[in-house]
C-alpha cells in the first residue's frame, strides 16, 4: 500500500506533501471546522444573514413607532380626530352626504 502511494505521489508532485501527518491532521481539522462543527463556517454564514434581517426589521419598526407616534400627538387635537373620522372611516356631520368613487383600477388592485 505504501508503495502504491509511493508511485503515484512520484507521478503527481502536490501528493507527496499529503503523505505528511501534520498535512492531514491538518486538512481533517479544518474540514471539520468549516462544516462539519456546530460552529462551522457554514452556521456562521447563516446566523449571520438573520443578524442582518432581524436589524433591518428592527429599523423598520423603529421608524413605524416614530410614524404612529406623531399620529398619535396630532390626534389629541380635537379637528384631527375629526378629520382622521371622516378620511379613514367615512364618517359624517349631521346633515351631510358622502359620496364614493371607486375607479375601475383600484377594484383591479384590491382583487389582486
Amino acid at each position: 500500500m505504501k508503495k502504491t502511494f509511493q508511485n503515484i505521489a512520484s507521478k503527481f508532485s502536490f501528493l507527496k506533501s499529503l503523505g505528511n501527518r501534520y498535512i492531514i491532521v491538518f486538512i481533517v481539522f479544518a474540514v471539520w471546522m468549516l462544516f462539519l462543527d456546530n460552529y462551522s463556517y457554514i452556521e456562521h454564514r447563516v446566523l449571520d444573514t438573520e443578524i442582518e434581517e432581524l436589524e433591518n426589521n428592527k429599523s423598520y419598526y423603529i421608524n413605524e413607532i416614530k410614524k404612529d407616534s406623531t399620529k398619535i400627538k396630532q390626534l389629541k387635537n380635537g379637528d384631527q380626530i375629526e378629520k382622521y373620522a371622516r378620511e379613514k372611516y367615512f364618517m359624517k356631520r349631521e346633515n351631510e352626504d358622502i359620496y364614493l368613487i371607486e375607479f375601475e383600477e383600484d377594484k383591479e388592485i384590491k382583487k389582486e
